[in-house]
């Protein structure tokens, strides 16, 4: 299912840029792989013994945790106890070095540590310090614990998610991933800002700024007090229909529809009832919305002759959008992606995995596809390069690193 990985052919977009990323769990660390992807050497500081607490999440991936090894390729791995001196001077001799800073620590942390943009910025006015954290500074909440799905819950997503009798959670972790991809292009952008103007900036980076900017539109759809989307399960909760139905060997397929004029294709070429466009219960979306349940009815009985592979054929001839409603083990071997080419492999301690490549990468672009780091795995090539070389087994028997 995999390519073999043929190395890069040309200069990626961010080689020759540092990133020191004092990271943990998905936010900080899914920022910091998009970077490497491009060619950023990332090193990923760890504590001694235990490393990123992702790394024990679970043991799904030949041993090793699913989450870690999905957002940690292509990184170096350097192991310093922070809570010793010799160790924060070796991670200020690093940072010497560094284009960027990235962190997601305890609130305060990083600045207690002498990692603030002030403090930085003072030895190196070129420096990008990215701070991420659930709340962001200042305000009542800024030194709340604040997780994946805290933040989910805080920023009203868990009102608009699941059925009408339960709230849902996102099967991902949604509220990281806002979180990093927004740290992701704000370095991006930082780094042009830097090549023109010679500056550094610090960048802040609150989950829940993230989250509530996903949940534009249906802030905005309750905007002055309307009544707000309401959880549908996997259908639109304000546009019908659009989501799952039933067909008549008991699979589901998914479709949906934009607008007026797909409405009566549908009713016509799938439905096989060309009038029921000018039902009045369904003339229009908000009228179907409205009825969706009864409209539920009349499609699922027009899909019970047929089976799901049936039912998708006509969609398809009839030019409606449509869908698989797919499980993991589809999409290991989706057809789209196969064709496409779009795994390849990346290197761990546990051997080859299948990766994909990120988006806007790929065939005559592949993205950087370096191994998925054993915990310090680069500690001692790290130390050498800083002239702590003669240094290091004293360092490793004081447990500083």
């Amino acid at each position: 299912m995999t390519d073999t990985h043929k190395p890069q052919a040309g200069p990626l977009p961010l080689e020759g840029v540092t990133v020191v990323s004092l990271e943990h769990a998905i936010a900080a660390p899914f920022a910091t792989r998009h970077l490497a992807d491009l060619g950023a050497r990332v090193i990923k500081i760890e504590r001694p013994g235990v490393g990123d607490f992702a790394r024990a999440y679970d043991h799904r991936v030949d041993g090793m945790a699913s989450h870690f090894v999905w957002v940690n390729r292509s990184k170096e791995s350097l192991t310093l106890d922070l809570k010793q001196p010799e160790a924060q001077e070796i991670l200020q001799k690093l940072l010497g070095k560094a284009d960027v800073l990235v962190q997601n620590l305890a609130p305060g942390a990083a600045a207690r540590l002498g990692l603030s943009y002030e403090a930085l910025s003072r030895n190196d006015p070129r420096i990008i310090v990215c701070d991420i954290s659930g709340y962001g500074d200042g305000g009542p909440y800024t030194e709340k614990k604040a997780y994946d799905l805290l933040i989910q819950s805080e920023s009203g997503f868990l009102s608009i998610t699941g059925t009408p009798d339960e709230q849902v959670k996102a099967g991902i972790s949604i509220a990281d991933i806002a979180a990093g991809m927004y740290a992701y292009t704000s370095i991006l952008g930082a780094l042009i800002e830097r090549g023109r103007t010679g500056r550094g900036r610090r960048i802040e980076i609150a989950m829940i700024d993230a989250m509530v900017e996903l949940m534009g539109f249906p802030l905005y759809y309750a905007y002055g007090g309307q009544e707000p989307p309401r959880r549908s399960g996997a259908s639109h909760a304000t546009i019908y229909p659009y989501g799952p139905f039933r067909a008549g060997d008991g699979r589901t397929v998914m479709l949906g529809l934009q607008n007026e004029r797909e409405w009566a294709v549908f009713c016509d070429k799938v439905l096989g009832d060309a009038q029921l466009a000018a039902d009045a219960r369904f003339v229009s979306n908000a009228q179907r919305v409205a009825n969706r349940e009864a409209l539920r009815a009349l499609i699922e009985q027009a899909f019970a002759g047929h089976g799901a592979e049936d039912v998708l054929a006509r969609l398809d001839q009839a030019g409606i959008a449509n869908a698989n409603v797919n499980t993991m083990n589809d999409i290991w071997l989706h057809p789209q992606l196969q064709a496409r080419r779009r795994w390849t492999t990346v290197d761990s301690p546990a051997g080859l995995l299948p990766a994909l490549q990120p988006p806007g990468m790929g065939g005559d672009h592949p993205a950087r596809m370096d191994p998925v780091p054993a915990l310090g795995a680069h500690t001692d090539a790290i130390l050498d390069e800083l002239g702590y070389g003669g240094r290091a087994a004293g360092l490793h028997a004081r447990k500083v690193v």
